[in-house]
């Protein structure tokens, strides 16, 4: 399975989920039958590695991360990845904007799969500067994507 997280730039919210998705499926054995990665709605940032205070997240919690490369979303993606996460409503907004008719089933909300939190979304970082805040609501929705990958396999 193929599973593609997205955010606005592609420097706090998903770099930060693929370095801890990569690391939950690498800790589960999967790492064979799972491809993880990351992208943006916007090509502002393209290049850039994750931002300092992602960083900071990514060093404190020992994930591997710091050498991940902003990339923007393509046509390519929505045809390669079985799930492609967003991680606020806005990024929802433009994935579905953008995606061919029979790749719409694929995009989700990050916290569409936690029983009783369906809808919500996790604030951009680069805004609010609440990294930590970030890792916490990634670690809460991570373990039922995983879930739902290893179901799914």
């Amino acid at each position: 399975m193929k599973v593609l997280f997205v955010c606005l730039g592609n420097i706090c919210r998903s770099p930060l989920a693929e370095a801890m998705f990569r690391q939950m499926v690498a800790d589960h054995g999967l790492t064979d039958q799972v491809t993880v990665d990351s992208a943006g709605t916007s090509s502002e940032e393209e290049g850039n590695h994750p931002y300092p205070g992602i960083q900071h997240i990514m060093t404190k919690y020992h994930l591997a991360g710091h050498q991940l490369v902003s990339r923007p979303i393509t046509q390519a993606d929505f045809e390669q990845f079985d799930l492609i996460i967003g991680m606020d409503e806005m990024n929802l907004h433009h994935l579905h904007a953008i995606a061919p008719a029979d790749a719409q089933h694929k995009i989700h909300g990050i916290y569409d799969l936690v029983p009783g939190k369906q809808g919500r979304a996790i604030p951009d970082p680069w805004y609010t500067h609440e990294f930590q805040k970030t890792y916490d609501a990634l670690h809460e929705a991570l373990p039922y994507w995983l879930d739902y990958v290893v179901d799914h396999q």
